[in-house]
């Protein structure tokens, strides 16, 4: 896998503009963290050879607690990784089990203590609106999240993906689903005690300290081009997304004769505008009337004026300047709110 990997670089390294240095390199979507480092300076190294990689570029691996083993972090710090994303989930054992996490609180607790001596940037990941959880259990979550002194942190509300544990518990009725109101008092007291910490909510599921925001996940938000290599991984650059086939066995053969099974899509003015939408209210940049009228036109300004005006009256919605931007209490509800300002595609 890492070899046809290393080739998909090479095949691909024509798809980015020259003009631009690459400012991240990120190692996710899966569990990367198996990998050996002496594996991961073998993909670092041909980023290099096939780009223009920046001197200060932000080069990022996700790892989960388990893969923890001995020298791992300083090998990783040796070849060239300066970021960790570490998915901690919970510090409650009950709470990883019911996701069927494969780590427990303890493995979490002795990876951060090691991350923190190593490295100066990382980033955790925490869950909220766990059915076993309530309000001082999260309080709790949070506290010992701060104890390690992140530069930052990702939280995302839990979804119950079909066919998995959770979701055969919840239909056997065996777990309950938390009440809605409960994930949200969850969901702003993080962002209250964040904040009271010194970390900038600067997307809904991120929050970060100052200089500190994620290069990687700031380029989607901001409709930059970006290269996905591996099984299942997208790409964007600026015209046309496009996505790796999911199966392994295929992936390998495509790249092996040059033939790689990419599906491809061209996004239309209305794809364009509406990903705009998307991104920018799930931002705390917003979004920016004179972008809208500078990049689709003064029609498509007009028609976000008229059609956000409701939610301004519900005050969901506010001006800041020319810019649109989520209040605080319709930030848990920012995805349908932008949906309704989609303009369908006939």
């Amino acid at each position: 896998m890492v070899k046809t990997m290393l080739s998909e670089l090479e095949l691909r390294k024509t798809e980015l503009s020259k003009a631009e240095l690459i400012s991240s390199i990120y190692f996710g979507g899966g569990t990367p963290s198996l990998l050996s480092a002496i594996e991961i300076k073998m993909m670092i190294d041909a980023v290099k050879t096939n780009f223009d990689l920046d001197s200060e570029s932000e080069i990022t691996l996700e790892m989960n607690p388990e893969d923890d083993r001995p020298n791992y972090l300083k090998e990783l710090k040796e070849v060239g990784i300066n970021r960790l994303s570490i998915g901690v989930q919970s510090f409650f054992d009950d709470e990883l089990k019911l996701m069927n996490r494969a780590h427990n609180a303890q493995e979490a607790f002795l990876l951060l203590n090691k991350v923190k001596e190593l490295f100066d940037n990382f980033s955790l990941d925490l869950i909220y609106g766990m059915p076993l959880s309530n309000l001082e259990k999260w309080k709790k979550n949070i506290e010992l999240a701060l104890s390690f002194d992140p530069n930052h942190i990702s939280s995302y509300a839990l979804t119950i993906e079909p066919k998995t544990v959770l979701s055969h518990k919840v239909k056997k009725k065996q777990v309950e689903v938390l009440d809605e109101e409960v994930v949200l008092t969850q969901f702003n007291f993080l962002i209250d005690r964040l904040e009271k910490e010194g970390y900038e909510h600067y997307e809904l599921s991120s929050f970060g300290k100052p200089s500190f925001q994620s290069v990687n996940n700031s380029a989607y938000w901001s409709g930059k081009s970006y290269l996905g290599i591996g099984p299942s991984a997208h790409s964007f650059d600026g015209i046309t997304r496009s996505w790796n086939i999911s199966n392994n066995a295929k992936y390998i053969k495509g790249i092996s004769i040059s033939k790689p099974f990419i599906e491809r899509e061209v996004l239309n003015e209305i794809d364009k505008y509406n990903e705009y939408l998307m991104t920018g209210l799930r931002t705390k940049k917003g979004v920016s009337l004179s972008h809208i009228e500078d990049k689709f036109g003064p029609s498509y300004k007009e028609l976000l004026e008229k059609e956000a005006q409701n939610h301004i009256t519900t005050q969901m919605l506010y001006w800041d300047g020319n810019v649109l931007k989520v209040s605080r209490k319709a930030k848990f509800l920012v995805d349908g709110i932008a949906s309704d300002l989609f303009i369908l595609n006939n």
